[in-house]
């Protein structure tokens, strides 16, 4: 009998220790995501346009879940995966889409020059695990793929630790959110809008034209999402292009505590400061190879024409020189607390 009791209390004690090793191993897969190095590059580089946020209708590009989808089946292996997205960035040409519907929809991508770490990191983390989609994702591809029935590439069947399976986005008010999330929401929706029209024009008319749109209507559409939030929004720097985005002696400090963390490779979270009524948000603007465009070396990245034009359009500028993946300067978002 006692045996009998021993044995019992061995399978139990056992069973506990399997369920908190589960646990624990989900706990670990999100920690080895979030620390993934392409999880960072792939929102600072393609969630400009490939954003997981914007609605189906509003949107200048499909979100990444899509890519994901569309390239990798159970036969893809994470090799291949690689080198598809790597072949694909490096001459996006209508001839090798795999995506038709996309490219009939937004044209094919511009050309940008990615390291191929970038790209590698990027693909790597897409293929091992789950990416964010957005709200609508799963009942668009389900009815499209019932349109295409073995038709075409993928079947929605990702591979690794994200194999078949999506996080789903919670639709929270933005209200209900802790200060610092909020204020990030409020800052990435008011980029995506920024980016989505830049993007727009660049794919439309070109680099140049885009000079033009960042200097008449960027201010516009940052305060037209101030009022859709019931905010105050800013972008400020540093080294300002407009002297209206020249950052006061507070937000300086701030840059440079971003500007350290990143070099230190830390954890790069919203600053928040409260007053008895309002909230300040800041977080960071961080380089990648599409701001480089206008905001690189003149010569090197910035072409010659673009470099005339930056001239006569900001003769104080002094938003020239950066690489990729340095801090431009800082959201600053304020409101009021609830």
């Amino acid at each position: 009998m006692k045996y009998g009791l021993l044995l019992l209390f061995s399978v139990f004690v056992l069973s506990c220790n399997n369920s908190n090793n589960k646990d624990l191993s989900a706990f670990e897969k999100n920690m080895q995501a979030n620390n993934h190095p392409g999880k960072k590059l792939m929102e600072n580089n393609c969630y400009v346009c490939h954003s997981p946020t914007a609605s189906h209708d509003d949107r200048i590009a499909p979100p990444m879940v899509a890519i994901k989808k569309h390239y990798i089946d159970d036969e893809i292996t994470k090799e291949q995966f690689i080198a598809d997205m790597k072949a694909w960035i490096k001459n996006p040409n209508e001839a090798d889409a795999k995506m038709r519907g996309a490219v009939r929809r937004f044209g094919v991508m511009p050309k940008q020059a990615f390291p191929e770490e970038t790209i590698e990191k990027i693909a790597d983390y897409m293929y091992d695990f789950e990416i964010d989609q957005p709200e609508w994702f799963e009942d668009h591809f389900n009815e499209e793929k019932g349109k295409h029935k073995g038709k075409g590439q993928g079947n929605g069947q990702g591979m690794g630790q994200g194999k078949g399976k999506h996080q789903q986005q919670a639709q929270t008010s933005y209200e209900d959110l802790p200060y610092g999330e909020r204020g990030l929401k409020y800052s990435l929706t008011t980029k995506a809008v920024l980016g989505k029209n830049l993007m727009g024009t660049i794919q439309q008319k070109g680099t140049l034209a885009a000079l033009e749109f960042c200097n008449v209507r960027a201010y516009p559409l940052t305060d037209s999402m101030a009022v859709v939030h019931n905010a105050n929004i800013k972008r400020v720097s540093d080294k300002p292009r407009n002297q209206k985005n020249k950052a006061n002696k507070e937000e300086l400090d701030y840059i440079e505590t971003f500007k350290n963390l990143l070099s230190e490779k830390k954890e790069i979270n919203p600053i928040v400061k409260e007053t008895e009524d309002d909230v300040h948000v800041y977080y960071p603007i961080i380089t990648n190879t599409m701001c480089l465009q206008c905001h690189g070396k003149p010569e090197t990245n910035i072409k010659p024409d673009i470099l005339k034009s930056l001239t006569l359009l900001y003769p104080e500028d002094k938003a020239k020189g950066y690489s990729e993946n340095q801090v431009r300067g800082i959201w600053n978002v304020s409101f009021k607390k609830n």
